[in-house]
């Protein structure tokens, strides 16, 4: 077989319909597009149009917000940063941060922080600083004999020390 002899199977590649080119071909005069109107030109067509009924989009109500203050959080299980030490490829003697879980794998990009979760357990001593971590998180990690540092700032609840 040569490159010059490759081509498709026979019926796989169809030829285009060339619409509008006389009442012989079947498709002349309007050419597959109905009447005259708005649906018949180029371009423009009103989407969710129902003949002047208010359309389903409009009648359902609005609901939720988007809101343009919230963090995009990493969130990592205590058990996938342990994994990546018995890999290898974190270091515990110094601080781990969000950078540092970057360059082991752990984290494909840093985006607004790291949050810690709970999820699998951890047995060796390292010593975080991340934006936020749970309750759990936090337990797990003392209790190996690290530390958790947060970067977050403190939520004031709007209640005075008396």
């Amino acid at each position: 077989m040569k490159l010059n002899e490759i081509a498709d199977k026979e019926g796989a590649k169809r030829n285009r319909f060339r619409i509008g080119r006389g009442i012989g071909s079947g498709k002349g005069k309007t050419g597959g597009r109905g009447g005259k109107g708005q649906t018949a030109r180029s371009g423009a067509r009103i989407k969710g149009f129902e003949g002047g009924q208010m359309p389903l989009h409009r009648r359902l109500p609005k609901r939720g917000f988007n809101n343009v203050f919230a963090l995009e959080l990493n969130e990592v299980n205590v058990g996938r940063v342990q994994a990546a030490i018995d890999r290898g490829v974190l270091d515990t003697s110094a601080v781990v941060d969000a950078a540092a879980l970057v360059k082991a794998g752990v984290l494909r990009r840093v985006r607004d922080g790291v949050r810690l979760l709970g999820g699998g357990e951890i047995r060796t001593k390292v010593n975080f600083s991340v934006y936020g971590a749970s309750k759990s998180a936090v337990a797990a990690i003392e209790k190996a004999g690290g530390s958790v540092t947060i970067l977050a700032p403190k939520v004031d609840t709007g209640e005075q020390a008396a």
